[in-house]
């Protein structure tokens, strides 16, 4: 088994970022995505804008297009 975590650029709406952790999980990025802005409006504990961010940058890109 070798996945690598990688944002991706065949399925991206901002970064790649959500796209990437969706392939990785083998989930659905759209599935994925909705979880994401849930968790993030509803907890106080979660600062998903940040994550975001620190993720775009600490994800190298995949560069393989799918």
């Amino acid at each position: 088994m070798d996945k690598k975590l990688k944002r991706t650029n065949s399925d991206k709406m901002i970064a790649g970022v959500c796209g990437g952790l969706a392939k990785y999980l083998g989930w659905e990025a759209d599935k994925l995505r909705i979880v994401y802005v849930l968790v993030s409006i509803l907890s106080a504990a979660f600062p998903g804008l940040l994550v975001y961010l620190i993720l775009w940058f600490v994800m190298p890109e995949d560069d393989a297009l799918d």
